[in-house]
């Protein structure tokens, strides 16, 4: 592809295309620019750096994450949307979660939804400030609970690389994780109704389960303020 016509909207698509198949570590000019069929002088012409790349690309995807609208729902409702979106583009592009650790990630699709969060929180009757905390508290959540299966892709990938059979060492340390934690009794009651293998999986529906306590307490903190139980 011609440097004229390559477009950095379509080098962020390639670069998020390689990020998803290959991580942090699979993406390089070189590869890129033998995805785009150009060459890597090309791509330098629109963006200067790796570290720029990543940020683009990290801020593209959360254009996915549809937002509801605030004045056709409540609160609660468009909270746990948004937070679903959140995680769902979480989990298909496992590398973002290691991004946060390594680059400087902003942008405005990134802002349009930290927008739209406080305005669901303000909605709900906290204060900015209390909002501020509400979005943070459920952002953390969520990425937390995402990290996961970002961590196994990664760790298969590695895994992988010379030859290895990453299922087959996975399965491996599994079966000893499991061993050592039946010398403990609330782990072993555990592990006697489950399969070693799956000793370190989170419990099915945690999210769910994490999100609505987290939304739970936010609800309880606004009706006793209503009740006068405390102030602002």
């Amino acid at each position: 592809m011609p440097r004229d016509t390559l477009t950095a909207d379509q080098i962020v698509r390639a670069a998020i295309e390689l990020l998803d198949e290959g991580g942090l570590d699979g993406l390089n000019m070189r590869s890129l620019g033998q995805r785009l069929g150009s060459a890597a002088t090309a791509i330098y012409w629109h963006i200067k750096t790796k570290d720029d790349l990543v940020r683009l690309a990290g801020d593209a995807i959360w254009d996915e994450v549809e937002l509801p609208g605030l004045d056709a729902t409540d609160w609660r409702t468009a909270a746990v949307a948004s937070a679903a979106g959140m995680h769902a583009m979480l989990l298909r592009h496992p590398w973002l979660g290691q991004a946060f650790g390594s680059h400087l990630l902003y942008g405005p699709h990134k802002s349009r939804y930290d927008d739209h969060t406080l305005a669901l929180y303000e909605k709900a009757g906290f204060s900015a400030a209390e909002a501020d905390r509400a979005a943070a508290t459920v952002f953390v959540f969520v990425l937390g609970s995402a990290l996961g299966s970002a961590a196994q892709v990664s760790l298969t990938r590695r895994l992988n690389r010379g030859g290895g059979d990453a299922e087959e060492q996975l399965a491996a340390a599994m079966t000893q994780a499991g061993e050592i934690a039946m010398r403990f009794p609330r782990l072993r009651e555990r592990l006697g109704t489950q399969a070693a293998t799956d000793y370190s999986a989170a419990p099915e529906d945690t999210f769910a389960f994490g999100l609505r306590s987290i939304l739970d307490g936010f609800e309880a903190h606004l009706t006793d303020r209503k009740n006068g139980a405390y102030s602002a």
